[in-house]
């Protein structure tokens, strides 16, 4: 678990951002048991409720699934589906808005490809 929460975004949605983090990086593999509600409320000092819908708002997506009495674990394929929604959230924040910008500058896709391919030099 990371060490302290943004104030940018809602908590609940960096605890769902975080189990996603981990489930992509593999500290959570699929068929694996992540945090409970009471360990992320203690970690962060927060109120379990608030913990709990961020876990259940994965529940809810299949990411995760409940064990009654053991606790939450890492649904069978968890990290394609969380992989798949990341890259839809990439696209539409990122690519979108860069491809926008660049119909704007009269920036041909050729020319952007090769903005892009120089990956952040500036010549």
């Amino acid at each position: 678990m990371s060490a302290k929460l943004d104030d940018s975004k809602p908590i609940f949605i960096q605890i769902a951002e975080e189990l996603e983090s981990g489930i992509l990086d593999n500290t959570f593999p699929e068929g694996s048991r992540v945090p409970s509600t009471n360990e992320f409320a203690a970690h962060y000092q927060i109120n379990p409720a608030t913990a709990a819908k961020g876990i259940n708002r994965l529940v809810d997506e299949g990411i995760l699934f409940k064990k009654r009495g053991i606790g939450m674990f890492v649904s069978d394929g968890a990290k394609e589906q969380v992989a798949g929604k990341r890259k839809t959230q990439f696209y539409e924040t990122y690519i979108v808005p860069l491809i926008n910008e660049a119909a704007k500058l009269d920036i041909s896709q050729e020319e952007l490809e090769s903005m892009i391919k120089k990956g952040g030099h500036s010549s």
